[in-house]
């Protein structure tokens, strides 16, 4: 299993307007072959530690192989994502994991 953490982080004020784009695409995301996991986390209220900020988010991904990842990234409905979103964004971080031995 792949494990993702996909940290967003949009120009400022704009995080509500990508994660409007983004849940209009999850469904797609869900119907793809090897997708076990995909949805967008925000900072809990009142949570402690280190925050990713009110203009960021992260998505938690979970796919059955790398194989799936990648055919996900080059979906036409991931290409259509990124070109709403693209001047929404300020910065993007994609950590592709894997379970530790």
């Amino acid at each position: 299993m792949i494990h993702v953490l996909a940290i967003i982080t949009c120009q400022p004020g704009k995080r509500d307007e990508v994660l409007g784009h983004f849940r209009a695409n999850m469904p797609a995301v869900h119907a793809e072959d090897g997708c076990i996991e995909y949805g967008p986390v925000i900072d809990a209220e009142g949570g402690f530690g280190a925050k990713f900020g009110a203009d960021a988010f992260v998505v938690v991904e979970k796919w059955q192989s790398l194989d799936h990842l990648k055919a996900h990234a080059a979906s036409p409905h991931m290409a259509a994502y990124a070109a709403k979103t693209k001047d929404l964004l300020a910065n993007r971080e994609i950590h592709v994991c894997q379970p530790a031995a």
